[in-house]
């Protein structure tokens, strides 16, 4: 496979390419990467984006920790959850926590990396549908969000660019129902709008929540197999992001304080009907 350094995509630096690529990699080891999160509902298309950007050897990419929900010693946490949410959705949630903090913290040796969704869509979207839905005691959301906030206040959650995979629920569904993910099949449709309102309000309205970063919003209701010229559109915004990000502040050290600026929009030409 052909493996793209970010250099050769940005020629006018006057480093040049090989130059800047080999800058930004040796920085990388000693400074946090430029981090972008790929949020979006179930069926957006998320690893599916993140494959378009393997072919890039500056980036290292963190898809979400499926198997390790699917088998905690022996439990599929996952599966556990869709059966039967009033019972486990604190035991899965707390697991989720567990595990994308681990990836947050996760060393990159790249200057540029992509997580599959984060903490945050994971408390602000589906902590935040559990709560509302009353599948969660308040109890349990109480110390669930006790968790979220001891992290933020205590651990550095970079985020530089979230990637909004913004997609309509009845598209989604019919995807969830063709890749036929055993522990999917009861997911109702009425899940799944209620999560896409939730990412709406996070990402787009910003009414109940922090955005963390600048939001580029992709239409990613075409086809999968044809969203990859979508794709390619966002390869110019995350990348030149990057390396403006890299080049100007080596240390990235300063704290972020919540956007709250409009979205940026990426509207594909065609629609498949």
């Amino acid at each position: 496979m052909l493996r793209i350094g970010i250099g050769t995509l940005f020629r006018f630096k006057a480093a040049g390419p090989k130059r800047l690529s080999h800058k930004m990699s040796a920085m990388a080891m000693n400074n946090k990467p430029f981090t972008v999160f790929v949020e979006g509902n179930i069926g957006s298309g998320k690893t599916t984006f993140l494959e378009h950007f393997r072919r890039f050897e500056d980036i290292t990419l963190l898809t979400e920790p499926v198997e390790e929900w699917r088998n905690l010693k022996g439990w599929n946490l996952l599966d556990l959850m869709y059966k039967d949410t009033a019972k486990w959705a604190m035991t899965f949630q707390s697991y989720v926590s567990l595990t994308m903090l681990d990836m947050h913290r996760r060393p990159t040796p790249t200057p540029v990396k992509l997580m599959e969704r984060s903490l945050y869509s994971a408390r602000y979207c589906f902590v935040e549908h559990m709560m509302r839905s009353g599948t969660l005691h308040p109890a349990e959301f109480a110390v669930l969000d006790e968790w979220f906030r001891f992290i933020m206040n205590q651990i550095h959650i970079d985020a530089d660019l979230i990637v909004y995979l913004k997609t309509t629920p009845a598209v989604v569904y019919e995807r969830i129902k063709k890749r036929a993910r055993s522990e999917e099949q009861c997911v109702p449709l009425s899940y799944i709008e209620e999560l896409h309102k939730l990412h709406e309000d996070w990402l787009i309205t910003r009414q109940h929540a922090e955005c963390p970063a600048p939001v580029l919003v992709i239409d990613a209701d075409l086809d999968l197999s044809q969203i990859t010229e979508e794709y390619k559109k966002s390869e110019h915004q995350i990348l030149r992001k990057a390396v403006d990000v890299v080049m100007r502040s080596p240390s990235k050290l300063s704290p972020k304080k919540p956007i709250t600026t409009s979205p940026i929009q990426i509207v594909p030409q065609r629609r498949i009907l």
